[in-house]
């Protein structure tokens, strides 16, 4: 049976090429339309759908898209313009249980993906590969991380969060 919690299996890290660099940049760089595209003509009922037993609601996942990847956004900034800084763990599922992500419209949330990763693109497509070998420290999982490990796991996650959706529209016939 299928884990509905990794409908595209768990990130897998890789070796650095300029390939797999380019196809991660597009992957984020297609996120904001592909995320877009997974809500579109869904009401407030569908919305408001687990993907899975005990998993986020549908508008959960969008909001929550947002707020990782504004965290992504500044742990890649940190990570090019600091010595191998700690990074500010926060928790996503006290997060998601916050007054704006019932309140808020989803579009509100696509509409800062769309904006955020093209500022985010508008720097990652001059990193370098020196560069992403560049390390953050997450403290909660006492590990350094290179930021071409958080390139891959962010490109991961986009994908990982629209396929919740897609995957649950598929079951409901949606």
């Amino acid at each position: 049976m299928e884990d509905l919690r990794y409908p595209i299996g768990k990130f897998l890290p890789q070796s650095y090429s300029e390939e797999i660099k380019n196809k991660w940049l597009l992957d984020l760089q297609f996120l904001p339309n592909d995320l877009e595209m997974s809500v579109q003509n869904l009401d407030a009922s569908h919305l408001n759908t687990p993907y899975r037993e005990g998993g986020w609601t549908v508008q959960q996942v969008v909001h929550h898209v947002a707020d990782s990847h504004m965290n992504a956004y500044c742990r890649f900034k940190l990570g090019l313009t600091e010595d191998n800084p700690a990074i500010k763990p926060y928790d996503e599922n006290a997060w998601s249980k916050l007054p704006d992500m019932q309140t808020v419209p989803v579009n509100i949330s696509l509409t800062l993906v769309h904006a955020l990763h093209s500022r985010w693109l508008g720097f990652l497509r001059e990193v370098t590969k020196e560069q992403f070998e560049r390390t953050v420290f997450h403290p909660e999982h006492k590990k350094e991380m290179s930021l071409w490990f958080l390139l891959g796991l962010y490109a991961w996650h986009g994908k990982h969060h629209v396929a919740h959706i897609t995957s649950l529209r598929e079951r409901m016939k949606w």
